[in-house]
C-alpha cells in the first residue's frame, strides 16, 4: 500500500515537472525544478473545500470564506459561463509567508517592459519566482544592464486550466469583496488568455473580476446591500485610478519621445513621477481608505508603472463592451472572446466596441437612452 502511495506521489510530482518543463522551458533547468517542485507542493497538499467545511473546529471566518469561495466558482460557472473545472474547489495550505515574487523590468527611458519567452504562453512582461532571494537576484542582474526593475508579491496565479488551482491559505487574508474579486479573476483566465498579450490578459481579467463581483453581490445578497455597495466603490476606484495614472505615462511617453539626452530625460521623468504623486493624494486626501492610497508614497520608477498599467490599461474599453451588450457580463465576455482572433486583442476590442457602439446608435435613434445606461458604478 505505501509503495503505491509513494509510485503514485513520484508520478504526480514529475507530471509536474515536466508541465513545468513546457511552460518555463525558455529558462534555466534550476528555475524549471524549482517551479515544478513548489507546484507540486501546492497541488499534492489539496484538500476538498467541502472536506474542509465537515471540521467541527474550523474557525468562523475561515468557515464564511470557503463557502464564499465555492459560491463564487458556482456563479462563475453558472451565470458566467467561465471554464471553471475544478480549480477552486479545494484549498492548499502554503508554509511560507508570502506564496510567490513578480519581477518586471523596463528601460529607464522607456514604458515598454522587459518580456520573458515561455512556450505555452509566448512573452510576458513579469516572471515569478517562489524564492524572494532569486527574483531580486534577476532583477539585480537586469539593474546591472541599465534596467528599471520592481519586485512584488503575488497572492495567487493561474496555471490556465492545466490543473485545478486551490485556494491557497494567503487568500483567506483578504476581505470578502477582493476575495470574490480575485477568484473571478483567475478563474476568468481559464477562460480566455490570449498568449504574449499580458497587459491584455491581465488588464480584462481584472475587469471582469470587479464586474463579476459587482453582479454576484447583487444577486446574492440584493443591490445596495453592504458588500454590493463595497464592490461597486471597490471598481469606481479601480477606473479613477486607471484614468489618472494612463495620463502620468502619456506624459512621460512625450518625455521619452523627445529629442533630448537621456540625463535630461532622467532628470525630467522625476519632475513628473514627483507631481503625479502630489496630485493623487491632493486627490483622494478625503479618502483615506482608497485602494490606491498608497501610489503616492511608492518609490517609482518605469517598472513600477509599467506594472500597474499591467493591471489598469484600457479598462474604458471593456467597459464600452459591456454597457453595450446591455450590461450582460456572460454575453460581452463571449462578444470579445469571439472578437479576439488575430495578435493585437486591443485592436480587436476596439473594433468590436465600434461595431456595439454603432448599432446603439441606430436603437437611440428610435428609442430613448436609459440615465442608468452611462452608469459606470451600477450593478444592474
Amino acid at each position: 500500500m505505501v509503495t503505491s502511495f509513494m509510485q503514485f506521489k513520484s508520478r504526480f510530482l514529475f507530471a509536474s515537472f515536466l508541465l513545468c518543463a513546457i511552460i518555463f522551458s525558455g529558462c534555466s533547468p534550476a528555475y524549471v525544478m524549482q517551479a515544478a517542485y513548489e507546484e507540486g507542493k501546492i497541488l499534492w497538499r489539496r484538500e476538498p473545500i467541502e472536506t474542509a467545511l465537515q471540521k467541527p473546529d474550523l474557525d468562523p471566518k475561515t468557515r464564511d470564506h470557503f463557502k464564499l469561495v465555492l459560491a463564487v466558482r458556482e456563479y462563475a460557472r453558472d451565470q458566467l459561463k467561465f471554464n471553471v473545472k475544478g480549480s477552486y474547489a479545494s484549498y492548499s495550505f502554503v508554509d511560507r509567508a508570502n506564496l510567490s515574487y513578480i519581477l518586471m523590468a523596463t528601460p529607464k527611458t522607456d514604458l515598454h517592459p522587459y518580456t520573458w519567452w515561455f512556450l505555452v504562453v509566448g512573452r510576458v512582461p513579469y516572471k515569478g519566482f517562489f524564492s524572494q532571494q532569486d527574483a531580486l537576484a534577476e532583477a539585480q542582474e537586469l539593474e546591472k544592464k541599465g534596467y528599471d526593475t520592481f519586485v512584488r508579491t503575488s497572492p495567487a496565479f493561474s496555471t490556465l486550466g492545466w490543473f485545478d488551482d486551490p485556494l491557497l491559505a494567503h487568500l483567506l487574508r483578504y476581505d470578502r469583496v477582493t476575495l470574490a474579486e480575485t477568484i473571478f479573476h483567475e478563474l476568468f483566465h481559464n477562460t480566455l488568455y490570449v498568449g504574449g498579450a499580458g497587459d491584455f490578459n491581465e488588464s480584462m481579467a481584472n475587469f471582469v473580476g470587479h464586474r463579476a463581483a459587482i453582479l454576484f453581490f447583487r444577486d446574492r445578497y440584493g443591490e445596495g446591500s453592504a458588500e454590493h455597495a463595497r464592490a461597486i466603490q471597490a471598481w469606481e476606484e479601480q477606473v479613477e485610478f486607471s484614468r489618472f495614472i494612463v495620463g502620468v505615462a502619456d506624459s512621460l511617453r512625450e518625455l521619452y519621445g523627445k529629442d533630448l539626452p537621456e540625463e535630461e530625460k532622467l532628470r525630467l521623468r522625476e519632475e513628473i513621477f514627483s507631481r503625479g504623486q502630489k496630485d493623487w493624494a491632493q486627490r483622494i486626501q478625503e479618502r483615506p481608505q482608497h485602494r490606491y492610497r498608497s501610489f503616492a508614497q511608492t518609490k517609482m520608477n518605469n517598472a513600477v508603472l509599467a506594472n500597474y498599467l499591467l493591471y489598469l490599461k484600457d479598462l474604458d474599453l471593456f467597459e464600452a463592451v459591456y454597457q453595450s451588450t446591455g450590461k450582460d457580463l456572460a454575453l460581452a465576455v463571449d462578444a470579445i472572446r469571439k472578437a479576439v482572433r488575430s495578435g493585437k486583442p486591443y485592436e480587436d476590442v476596439r473594433t468590436l466596441a465600434k461595431q456595439l457602439e454603432d448599432q446603439d446608435s441606430q436603437i437611440g435613434s428610435r428609442f430613448p437612452e436609459s440615465p442608468d445606461r452611462v452608469n459606470v458604478g451600477g450593478g444592474s
